[in-house]
């Protein structure tokens, strides 16, 4: 039976080394895990969903909420504030 969720990543940064890979059926976990790729740079090959790769426009969404995620993370570490308030303040996920 195949996961919901497979990504494929390096973390070579030359790309030498055989790819890894995170699987899961939770989506909130794999975009928790591709905010944590994210955060360390390491380079994202591949989602796919049910076995197919990810359309570049789903693919794009899924990194973009990741994004958002580890940019509130940084902002309410720096700032010393909650997730509440970076929602507030900057329209960052809470």
């Amino acid at each position: 039976m195949l996961s919901k969720y497979k990504v494929t990543y390096d973390i070579d940064p030359h790309g030498k080394m055989p790819a890894s890979h995170f699987i899961t059926d939770d989506p909130i976990a794999c975009e928790t895990f591709l905010t944590d790729l994210l955060d360390r740079k390491l380079h994202i090959r591949d989602i796919a969903h049910e076995g197919v790769a990810l359309p570049p426009k789903q693919f794009d969404e899924m990194l973009r909420s990741a994004v958002l995620q580890l940019a509130s993370h940084h902002v309410c570490a720096s700032l010393k504030i909650s997730s509440d308030e970076a929602h507030v303040r900057f329209g960052l996920p809470s």
